[in-house]
């Protein structure tokens, strides 16, 4: 009888003891807030650039002056850098004549599918509007350096070709917001593009 009371009262204090609030509780895992730049835009219309569209206006023009330590084959070369994301779309220019229309086209495939290592998927789309712009757009899904790619041409005088680049390691799942927010911007910086003759 003196055991079974001291049983019990041994159980009971376990009881309650382990019913107490743990003291460390770890967090879930989480990711830094990002604070998203106001949707506006404004006109680019560079003078060392044959054509014109609506940018982002949390994107700044930096113009390119080397490439590999080497003059760009135009003057036309160009980063729309967003500093408050830590991202920039590089875009280069090329006159279709010094080089062939098909040669550019399939480089920029073989530039998007380099990322077939690492992507989980790869969709094209292509846009053909009616001043003469037809453009090709790449999403690129999975842990890779450039999630969103595209190039623009009239298909006889001019070719653009554009890739978003982000400073830091590729996180599709961290970085997926982000690359949506300024997926509608490149979207809209293709649809607003005009040539200038």
């Amino acid at each position: 009888m003196y055991i079974k009371k001291n049983a019990c009262i041994l159980l009971l204090m376990l009881l309650i003891f382990a019913c107490g609030e743990p003291e460390y509780t770890p967090k879930p895992r989480a990711y830094p807030k990002v604070n998203y730049p106001a949707k506006a835009y404004d006109k680019f219309d560079e003078s060392y650039c044959d054509f014109t569209f609506e940018k982002p206006m949390y994107a700044e023009v930096v113009q390119d002056t080397l490439f590999f330590d080497e003059k760009p084959e135009s003057e036309c070369w160009f980063d729309l850098v967003i500093p408050s994301l830590s991202g920039k779309i590089h875009c280069s220019y090329r006159e279709i004549g010094r080089n062939k229309i098909d040669k550019l086209i399939n480089d920029t495939y073989k530039l998007a599918h380099k990322h077939n290592i690492r992507a989980d998927y790869i969709d094209d789309y292509y846009i053909s509007k009616p001043n003469g712009v037809r453009s090709t757009i790449f999403e690129i899904e999975g842990q890779v350096a450039s999630p969103f790619q595209f190039y623009v041409t009239d298909s006889t005088k001019h070719f653009l070709r554009g890739s978003l680049y982000f400073d830091t390691t590729p996180n599709a799942d961290s970085m997926a917001p982000i690359i949506e927010f300024v997926k509608r911007d490149i979207i809209h910086l293709v649809n607003t593009f005009e040539w200038k003759e």
